[in-house]
Formats: structure tokens, sequence, C-alpha cells
């Protein structure tokens, strides 16, 4: 054994197995169960006994050959307990046939008939954190009798790997009385944390199996619009973890213009290859891990467990090291990108379960999610599709379906994203969150949920408009301007913006207030600043500059118009916060505002400036306002005549 190489071999045929999975056994060569220091053959009787428990390899490590071996010897073995997570494999042991042989308990759920077993009650689910499962073997929660993994051949030196699944693999082969393991030589070597030396193996089988592959999916518009929104959170020199599935693959996807992005993450696919080699991906910037993309297994095609073999750039660690959240934040700017079932609107996220019934797992969401909450400018991001897939129920929901568990709480949750846009919900009220949720849920269900929200007053009795968007400004509802070197974004206001709007308004001195509102006023109250941000943006509209001040973004200018049917023009007005005056946010607001009410084919606007108002007045001159008087004396009516020629300083 020790004399194999791995040959080179060619992409698997591929059949669909179930959703995207591609898994082809193609089992050659099996021989007896032998001993891997003497050769002599080894009875499975020998290794089990009735109602021990072992564990079955991860992911795309599955040892197909080694559980078939075993069901063919295993007359006189009853109720063994199998233990395993997600397997990307025909999970025969969990069907009926073979009730009497295995029980199943999965720390997470994959499969039809592993999902099928748990609802039937033939098998159960065990909720665990993948950082804590390691140590539900090492304290003898859950002590592990027999180990059955996969492995590459060994080396000269005897070591073989784990290859593309050392996840919770590593700890099942450390902590376990018994290792047996299925020596494949189409798996990869990987490097990291992934080498079992055959001193440690008990018993093993050679069998050679093709990897299961998982094609890359067909994106629709709906994902690729999430991805996009998502790329936008994303800095460079950042750290990304990636969860399994379409959005994922929408992201990075995204991500060809981004610079020096690094991996830790509990999975990678074969996304990140392309990344990797036109240098996305370097992994210069990490402050943990520096130079190198660690993760803990990796699901893709051929195309992928090739690109891991022996790549010294890429390693494989136990889970209990990447999925630590301690060691996660570690990371610098680490963003966490994880999926979702539903969303509650103050931001419980469901995962593992459709109502009452178990779907998959806790997994790795919520140790990515807090580490990269605790990281130095961290995002944790939850994304997930507006709708169901046929589009009659909203994801984004008052009160989750009934039976439904929260994998990820309220106080976790940073991001949320859809198709319609980007939620931020760290350090928001209740109310802040509802509004902000709605304004990415569906058009057609956002009136419902707001109706719903006011009736348990988690949202004022005044807040009647639900959350519209802007889709003038682009996909991402947004732009990034720079005046000064201080970066700013360009956005709509939005209902969740009241507390901000008033914090704005109070830091106007009494002059900016006598100038915007021809009057001394003295107060913003919550109900005039709800009326001013909860705006119907299909008819009228109202724009922020905004910029960070740490964490907090802080309204710094906010333009507006309203618009008048009856002659098919609008009111502009705007304000600008005095320390940020003379840098070119008010020309650019009023360049925006035009814009939009050009591709609107509104037909004129006009705005209504005190006399004594000189600098705004300049602002609309440059902007080629007409100044004639006003009815008012003291002020003077400007008119832009948006049938004319694009103005000067727009151009």
């Amino acid at each position: 054994m020790s004399s194999w190489r791995r040959p080179t071999v060619g992409r698997a045929k591929a059949s669909r197995y179930y959703a995207l999975i591609v898994c082809n056994r193609s089992i050659k060569g099996a021989t007896m169960l032998t001993c891997p220091n003497t050769g002599a053959e080894v009875q499975w009787g020998n290794l089990l006994k009735s109602g021990c428990r072992i564990f079955i390899g991860s992911n795309a490590a599955v040892p197909n050959a080694l559980m078939a071996d075993l069901i063919d010897h295993s007359r006189g073995l009853h109720d063994i307990e199998v233990t395993h997570i997600l397997t990307l494999s025909d999970n025969v042991w969990a069907t009926p046939r073979y009730r009497d042989l295995f029980k199943v308990n999965s720390l997470f759920i994959g499969g039809a008939n592993v999902r099928e077993a748990i609802a039937e009650g033939r098998a159960d689910y065990t909720p665990c954190f993948l950082s804590e499962v390691p140590r539900l073997f090492s304290d003898h929660t859950l002590p592990l009798d027999a180990a059955l993994v996969m492995v590459s051949p060994p080396d000269e030196f005897g070591y073989c790997s784990l290859g593309v699944s050392v996840d919770v693999v590593s700890a099942a082969v450390r902590h376990a009385r018994k290792v047996i393991a299925q020596v494949n030589p189409r798996m990869p070597r990987t490097n990291g944390h992934s080498f079992v030396h055959i001193q440690q193996i008990d018993a093993w089988l050679e069998a050679a199996e093709e990897l299961p592959e998982i094609e890359p999916p067909q994106l629709d518009q709906v994902t690729e619009q999430i991805g996009q929104y998502v790329s936008v959170l994303i800095d460079n020199g950042a750290t990304l973890q990636l969860g399994i599935g379409k959005i994922p693959d929408a992201v990075l996807r995204y991500l060809g213009n981004h610079r020096d992005l690094g991996i830790h993450s509990e999975m990678i696919s074969d996304g990140v290859i392309d990344l990797v080699k036109s240098g996305v991906i370097n992994n210069r910037k990490k402050t943990f891990h520096r130079g190198k993309a660690v993760a803990s297994f990796c699901m893709g095609t051929r195309r992928l467990y090739d690109f891991v073999d022996g790549n010294p750039h890429v390693e494989f660690y136990p889970a209990e090291h990447i999925n630590s959240p301690t060691k996660i934040a570690r990371n610098d700017k680490m963003v966490s990108i994880n999926g979702a079932i539903e969303v509650d609107l103050t931001g419980q996220v469901v995962s593992d379960s459709i109502g009452s019934r178990f779907y998959s797992g806790i997994g790795g969401q919520v140790d990515f999610i807090r580490g990269a909450a605790l990281s130095q400018g961290g995002k944790p991001v939850i994304a997930l599709p507006s709708t169901t897939r046929d589009g009659k129920r909203s994801r984004i929901v008052t009160t989750l379906t009934p039976g439904g568990g929260v994998v990820t709480s309220r106080g976790h949750v940073h991001y949320v994203v859809t198709e319609y846009g980007i939620a931020s919900l760290h350090g928001k009220t209740i109310r802040e969150r509802a509004l902000e949720l709605i304004r990415i849920a569906h058009p057609k269900f956002r009136r419902a949920l707001l109706e719903e929200v006011r009736k348990l007053y988690w949202v004022p009795e005044y807040q009647e408009q639900a959350p519209t968007s802007v889709p003038e400004l682009g996909p991402v509802e947004s732009k990034t301007f720079s005046f000064d070197g201080i970066a700013y974004t360009l956005r709509p206001l939005r209902p969740a913006d009241e507390r901000r709007l008033q914090e704005f308004f109070y830091t106007h001195n009494k002059e900016t207030l006598l100038m915007r509102y021809n009057h001394h006023v003295t107060q913003m109250s919550r109900e005039k600043s709800c009326s001013l941000v909860s705006v119907d943006q299909s008819s009228d509209l109202a724009l922020c500059f905004t910029d960070r001040e740490g964490e907090a973004e802080v309204i710094q200018g906010v333009g507006r118009y309203y618009y008048n049917a009856a002659d098919n023009s609008c009111e502009v007005a705007f304000v600008i916060k005095e320390s940020r005056r003379g840098k070119g946010i008010a020309t650019t607001l009023l360049n925006e505002l035009e814009a939009i009410a050009r591709a609107r084919g509104i037909e004129r606007m006009v705005a209504c400036v005190r006399r004594d108002n000189r600098p705004m007045l300049a602002v609309f001159d440059n902007c080629g306002f007409v100044a004639t008087p006003g009815a008012d004396m003291d002020e003077v009516l400007l008119t832009l005549d948006l049938r004319d020629a694009i103005n000067p300083a727009a151009k």
C-alpha cells in the first residue's frame, strides 16, 4: 500500500442524484477488509457489535464501498447507531430496508433518505453548532465505537489524507475506538491538518470510487441580484466565508473587480478557482492564516477536487479550528454569507426547518455569524430570496411559521439581503428593523407586512407608507461619491431613517432652519420625521447623502422633490449640514434629483428660495435654473424646463 501513487483521473461521468448533487459510485477494485500493518483479513464482527455507535465520513468523502461491505457482512449485527453530518450519498443505511441494522442520528440533515427517515420517526436529528460537534466525541457525549472514513492512499511515510473532508471527520478519527478506512485513489491529498497515519487505522478496504460532484448551479435573475447586492458589502481586502448553494456562487461571480480577498470558510466550491487564478483571491491581506485559503471541506466538480489536490495555497483544518468564532474573528474584515428559510421582522433567522419539518441543520452558520460580528470591520450576512419558489409566500414574515426553529437569533444578525436590497439591522430598534426588512420584502407583500406590525405596535399607527424603492439609482439603489477625500453614499431616504433624520435636524443652527423652512422651527417630532422619511418614492422623491462615523451611518445632506401631477412638475428642496457645505454635495444632489425627474418624464422643476440665501441661489443658478420674482417678495422662484437640454452643471 505504501507504494501507491494517486493516478490521474478524468472527470466522472455525472448522473443527477438529487437537487444539484451528482453522484457516481463507480466502486472498483474492492477487496477484503484487512489490517494495514499486517495485511491479515479482518472480520466486521471483530470490529463492531450490536448496539454500538459508528461515525460515517462527511460531505463528498462518504465511504460508500465500506458501508456496502459492512451491509454485506452484517449477519448477527443489529441496532447500530449511525452518526454523521451532511453526506453526499444515496444514504442506503437510512432506508426502511435496513431499519433493524441501523438507527440514524444525524447532526446535519442532508439527502432525501435521511430527511424522510427523520420525518417518519425512524431517525433522529441532533442540533449542534459544527464547531462543537468534535466535543461530543471527545467528552463522550456521543462516544464512538468506530469511525468509517475515506482516505487517500498513504505516502512513502505512511500518511493518508482525509482529502476533501476534514471537518468533523478528523475528530472522529482521533476519538473513535476503531478507525476503519476506505482507501480511494481518487481522493485528493490535501494540505493542512488532514493527515492520518496508517498506524491510526485498524482496518481498511481498497476501493476506487469517483467522488460525488455538485455541478455549478444555473443562476436565475433573483439569485444574480442577491449576489450583486452582497458583493457591494464586500470590501477590498476582506476575508470570506461562503455557505452552500446558489447564492454564494452568485456572490463569487460578482467579485471579479475586487482586490486582495481571502478565504476562511467552512466550505469552498468551484467558484473560488477562477478568482484564485486571476489573483482576486490571494489571501495577502488576511490577518490569520495569511497567504493561505483555509477550509474544512470542499464540494464541487472534479475540477475543484483536482484544484485542491496537493495545492500548497489551500489548507484544510478540523471544524473546531475553522469554525471557532474567536479564530474566525482574528481575520479583519471577515464577511460571513449564509442562507435562510425565513426571517421574521425582528431579525430571527430560521435555517434548519420548514415549520416543524426538519430540513438541514445548524451547521456552521452561527459560528461564522458570531465570528464575523467580532471581527474588526466584519460583516455577518444572511441572504435569501424574498419569496418561496412559487412566489406565493413571503420569506420575510411578521411571525415565524409555527414549529420553525431559530438558528440565528435577532441579536446576531447584522445584514439581511434579498433581491430587493440590503437591510442593515445591527444596533437598530425593533421598529427600525421591521421597516428595513419590509423594504427588502417582495413589493406585493410590503403593505400586508406593515399592517400586521402596526397591529403589534412594533411601528406606530402614524406609519402609513410602506417602504418603496428608487430603481433609477441602479440595481443597488445607491451611488458612491467622494468629497474632500471623504466617501459618501447617495441613497433614498427610508422609513427606518426616522431617528437619523431627527439627529440631522438637530445639528442645524437657527439660520439654516430659517433658510430651509422660512420660519423658526424648534422641533422635529417623531411623527414629523416619520412623514418626511416615509415617502412614496415612485411619485415623490427623497434622497440623502450619508457617511460613516465609526460604525454609525450619519445623514449629511437631504434633497427631495414633491410631484405635482396637475402640471407634471415637481418642487425641489434640500439642506446640507453646515460643516459639509462648499464641497459640491448640494450640486450633486440637485443633479441626481434632476436626472431622476427627467427619467420619469417630468417636464419642469421649481424651487422657492429666500432672497438672502445666496449660496443656495448660486447652486440653482449653476444648474441652469431661471430666477423670477416669487409671490412673496422675500423669495425667488426658480424654474428649470426639463424639456430643454441637460443643464451645464450636470455635463
